[in-house]
């Protein structure tokens, strides 16, 4: 037994000695610092997140770009129709209107009455509903964490469209001026609410829950309205199925006062927030531990979306294509930086508007083209290309 023991003593002993000398051969790494300096197991360079940023010289540029042409198409827009009116009266009416002494005389009796009562309600309208639908583009987009989501993800757009339709069937239209639009922006705003109360689920909002949600609730929306389309009068049937393509035709001062509050409203609140849309994109668990409260600012940023894309559909129709190209050109020129892209879609939506516009009224004579239709034939493709093309192979600029 002892001579077992004291053989297995020497073998351990042998293996300790080859093992040294094992050790021995092998190349050490270098010593730094006193210290073993260690390979590291993933080697590559690692980059923190950061907040998205925005040139400061191309945003001035960008906005004044955008400030001008917007000027410049309100001035056109103004003067063309099928009374046309040269841009230089145009200005004088307006300086006369202001008490200054600019411009040119009107040229015909009622070039005043036009302007004030017929063109300028209209193109104000326009500039406020584009300002909206681009800004609640942009908002949904930063809230996403998808440069691909609208307004329509949450289903605003079919809500207002069930509660217009439902004005119309039951006669309730023809009473009112204003039922339409009311009716589109209530149901437009509770059918937001309805999306998201549904996608909430233990005190939290996934956005792929969100999107499903808004998906069915679409579906449900398009189906109750081929119901009431079809239970409709002929008379009712055009009216909804061209409320559904969207214009701005009859649009007065009253329809600006109504619109204006709730839009410049929307429009403030989403300039506030836009700044903490940045801290999204660095993802939800790095914007809890800088202190934000991701489920409350998803929350307003959709009441937000509801009021300004509800109140531009109320009056306007569904508008398609806006509140998702105009946000995507300007992130593609100016990075993904919100506190920048929100208020420079609203320019650019009020721009894009008031030129689709001019053109639905001015492409035919005495026939006036669908709004909504014309974004949707010049956007889609537009935005195929923006997809093909190098820009927005770099996921959008995202």
């Amino acid at each position: 037994m002892i001579e077992r023991t004291d053989a297995r003593e020497d073998t351990d002993a042998r293996e300790d000695t080859d093992a040294r000398e094992e050790l021995d051969t092998v190349d050490l790494p270098e010593v730094a610092t006193g210290s073993l300096a260690l390979p590291r197991v993933l080697d590559y360079e690692t980059e923190r997140a950061k907040l998205p940023t925005s040139n400061a010289r191309r945003a001035t540029v960008l906005f004044i770009v955008l400030g001008a042409g917007l000027v410049v198409a309100t001035l056109i827009a103004a003067a063309l129709g099928q009374m046309q009116i040269p841009v230089v009266e145009v200005i004088g009416s307006l300086c006369r209107r202001a008490g200054l002494s600019c411009g040119a005389d009107a040229s015909h009796v009622n070039t005043d009455a036009v302007l004030w009562e017929v063109r300028f309600p209209r193109v104000v309208l326009a500039v406020l509903v584009g300002a909206a639908l681009a800004s609640a583009g942009a908002i949904m987009q930063g809230v996403f964490g998808n440069p691909l989501a609208d307004p329509g993800v949450v289903g605003v757009s079919s809500g207002a469209a069930i509660g217009a339709s439902l004005m119309i069937v039951t006669g309730l239209a023809a009473g009112s001026t204003f039922a339409i639009p009311l009716g589109a922006f209530v149901t437009g705003v509770i059918t937001a609410l309805v999306v998201y109360s549904i996608s909430r689920s233990r005190g939290r909002t996934q956005v792929i829950t969100l999107i499903l949600v808004g998906v069915a609730v679409n579906a449900f929306a398009g189906a109750a309205l081929a119901l009431m389309t079809f239970s409709a009068t002929t008379n009712q049937r055009e009216q909804i199925v061209f409320w559904q393509m969207g214009s701005l035709a009859g649009a007065l001062w009253d329809s600006v006062v109504t619109v204006l509050p709730l839009l410049a409203v929307g429009l403030v609140l989403a300039f506030g927030i836009a700044g903490k849309l940045d801290l999204l994109s660095l993802g939800d668990d790095a914007a809890r531990h800088l202190g934000l409260n991701i489920e409350r600012l998803r929350i307003f940023a959709i009441i937000i979306v509801a009021v300004l894309t509800a109140t531009a559909v109320a009056f306007a129709g569904i508008i398609g294509f806006v509140g998702l190209v105009v946000p995507h050109v300007i992130r593609m020129v100016m990075g993904p930086g919100h506190k920048v892209l929100v208020p420079a879609s609203a320019l650019g939506g009020a721009l894009l508007l008031v030129v689709a516009d001019t053109f639905a009224r001015t492409a035919l004579p005495y026939a006036e083209l669908p709004l909504g239709m014309i974004t949707a034939l010049v956007g889609g493709p537009f935005f195929f290309y923006l997809i093909k093309s190098s820009s927005a192979s770099r996921n959008g600029g995202w």
